[in-house]
């Protein structure tokens, strides 16, 4: 058990029975009621981003977590299968469990977090940029670079993103894999 005096951003805690991860946190001092902290924390089996107010005098039931790298193989109807690249030991994680999942290529790594007390994970995280090609998209027209003009295009691993209309199809693109959007066209990565 902690103090709430031990808060801090990424903490994972458990509450009501259920993982959170603290997102972000504001202590808040009244002038005539206690000190409590707002803390604005998310669901790992869920997803679920919740706020709770927890008073001065609460304690926290912190939970040990730790990140491991591993490298996607494939994805079957069990879900998505990924290996441990020190121990090569395989592991399968629902698509639920991964916020988003259709970013991830064959062969790239990842961390994912198990929780130390269970052995079972809690979420894979992605890198914060993930490199992909444009398997499909309409041609641009020429000259119609003026303005910020966005069109749809395909991925390889088949998910749709927005991307300036100068891109064509086999152009290798950056993507913020947390929010899905187009960063910058690739060099040759």
């Amino acid at each position: 058990m902690a103090s709430i005096s031990d808060i801090k951003n990424g903490l994972c805690i458990n509450h009501n029975n259920e993982v959170y991860s603290v997102l972000s946190f504001q202590h808040v001092k009244n002038a005539r009621g206690a000190a409590f902290v707002r803390v604005k924390m998310k669901s790992f089996k869920s997803g679920k981003i919740i706020e709770n107010s927890f008073n001065s005098s609460a304690k926290l039931d912190v939970i040990r977590v730790e990140r491991r790298k591993y490298q996607f193989l494939y994805e079957d109807d069990m879900g998505m299968n990924f290996m441990e690249t020190e121990t090569y030991e395989q592991i399968s994680i629902s698509k639920e469990m991964i916020d988003q999942h259709k970013f991830i290529k064959e062969g790239a790594e990842v961390e994912v977090l198990f929780n130390t007390a269970t052995e079972l994970p809690l979420t894979v995280e992605l890198p914060q940029y993930i490199y992909l090609t444009i398997t499909y998209t309409e041609p641009g027209l020429a000259g119609n670079t003026a303005t910020n003009a966005m069109k749809p295009a395909t991925t390889e691993t088949g998910a749709e993103i927005r991307v300036p209309l100068f891109i064509n199809e086999g152009d290798m693109v950056k993507v913020e894999s947390k929010t899905g959007n187009y960063m910058e066209r690739a060099k040759n990565k």
